[in-house]
């Protein structure tokens, strides 16, 4: 690795598990100082122990799920180094169901949790990132983001918008020397799937085989940080497999896609 993280203040949401705590490993292996934030304190506690350089590494609890309180979180993430450089916009819940089975309040809750809170952040931390005239805002969002397949509806209604509000932002913020990066992540081997809100009130609660099968969260985690050194407006991370193909077909053979896409039932 590069020493292009080195005292870099990078604050990363979601990272007591997956992808998010295989991205602080790796940013603190690398010289930054971290913010973390989740709503558990145990395992955020566990993680930053686990770190290269626990000593630079805060613990700022938060709940995605409760938009009204992030309001403040910004200023407290600031105030644990004095500056943030990098946010990473990780935290996120999915979803399995058929539209005809899935409660609109499984989908205002996806939205709440995917979108909205990230909204919400980016907009608390913008004016600290326009008055220091640097920043970048880095955004988990999914080949979902880009396609539709059946059982996702609520999920990729979510991680779209997160594609429509950063491209409109990265247009209005270029010019203060601020950065947006949206990550399309195929799937990553995590235990996302377990907590998938479902038509069952205790959602999915089971193992994905496709989830099982993807990318370990460490290599994701590399991938990441070198699309972040790079400036990447938006980058694939998994493995050259069938969603990054998917994502080739969507995008230039948009009708076979539609025609394939009632077969793309996840596992």
């Amino acid at each position: 690795m590069s020493d292009f993280f080195n005292n870099k203040v990078v604050w990363v949401t979601g990272a007591s598990s997956g992808i998010g705590e295989f991205l602080a490993y790796a940013l603190s292996a690398g010289g930054a100082k971290l913010v973390l934030s989740a709503r558990r304190q145990e395992e955020l506690e566990r993680v930053k122990a686990a770190c290269a350089n626990p000593g630079q590494v805060k613990i700022l609890l938060l709940d995605l799920g409760d938009v009204p309180s992030l309001e403040d979180k910004a200023a407290k993430a600031v105030a644990c180094f004095g500056r943030v450089d990098i946010m990473v916009h990780n935290g996120g819940i999915t979803q399995r169901g058929l539209v005809t089975e899935l409660a609109l309040e499984a989908h205002r809750r996806i939205m709440e949790v995917d979108y909205f809170s990230y909204v919400a952040l980016t907009k608390s931390l913008l004016p600290y990132f326009t008055e220091q005239k640097s920043g970048h805002f880095v955004v988990t969002s999914s080949v979902m983001g880009k396609v539709g397949t059946p059982m996702r509806s609520a999920y990729a209604a979510a991680k779209h918008a997160l594609h429509g509000f950063f491209d409109c932002l990265r247009a209005e913020v270029v010019a203060d020397n601020i950065k947006v990066t949206i990550l399309t992540p195929g799937y990553i081997r995590t235990n996302i799937s377990l907590y998938a809100l479902t038509k069952d009130p205790y959602g999915l609660a089971v193992r994905s085989e496709n989830i099982d099968n993807g990318l370990a969260p460490e290599k994701a985690a590399k991938q990441i940080l070198r699309a972040i050194e790079k400036g990447a407006f938006e980058a694939y991370i998994g493995r050259f497999s069938s969603e990054r193909f998917a994502l080739w077909v969507n995008q230039f053979l948009p009708g076979v896609f539609t025609r394939i896409a009632p077969r793309l039932i996840p596992k």
